[in-house]
């Protein structure tokens, strides 16, 4: 096919050096092409200067039973748990089952962690003690957490969560008396049954 006895040496060498070449590029081609991001830049953007990162933190205060109270950044994604533990974990006084560990943290969300008073558990406006029913800690709330508080039933903690949610997590208590329905009663007992 390729008749070789007409090519010297050098030729030949020639050849296969350029050969090389082509395939050590194209495979680092190949190889770089799928690391490499593309920029997208907004519709009206001149330069890629205006793209700014999109924000992947948010901001929690923890206080109560923790070792080390105080705000504190974490990343999207972040749990209750994840912020008991930066603040310096639970005191020897905190009592960790009042409130849910396993829930996501919001962004301006105060979690409290509740702790057992001098004389034994932490009494309750509805007359338990907080071995029984701790403060519901309304940034970390569920219906089913809700429903438990006398004189809130299914329809008003749907009412809560979907404030809550609304608003990005609740900085007080106080903040419910805008919730269409609750009224000064259920605000006394809210004061009493839940904390921020």
């Amino acid at each position: 096919m390729f008749d070789l006895a007409g090519l010297d040496r050098g030729k030949i060498l020639l050849y296969l050096l350029i050969g090389s070449v082509v395939v050590v590029v194209g495979v680092s081609a190949l190889r770089s092409s799928g690391s490499e991001a593309e920029v997208v830049m907004p519709a009206g953007s001149s330069s890629p200067k205006s793209l700014r990162p999109a924000v992947r933190s948010m901001v929690v205060d923890v206080s109560g039973a923790v070792k080390r109270p105080g705000v504190y950044r974490f990343a999207l994604g972040s749990r209750v748990i994840d912020a008991i533990e930066r603040a310096g974990g639970p005191t020897g006084r905190a009592f960790p089952s009042g409130l849910n560990r396993a829930a996501l943290l919001v962004d301006g969300q105060q979690v409290v962690l509740p702790e057992i008073g001098p004389a034994g558990p932490i009494a309750t406006a509805a007359g338990t003690t907080a071995s029984e029913a701790p403060p519901v800690s309304i940034g970390t709330a569920t219906a089913a957490d809700l429903d438990q508080i006398e004189g809130i039933g299914p329809v008003t903690a749907g009412k809560i969560l979907e404030f809550r949610d609304s608003k990005g997590g609740l900085a007080s208590v106080d903040d419910l008396d805008q919730i269409p329905g609750i009224g000064p009663a259920t605000m006394e007992t809210l004061r009493s049954a839940i904390q921020p």
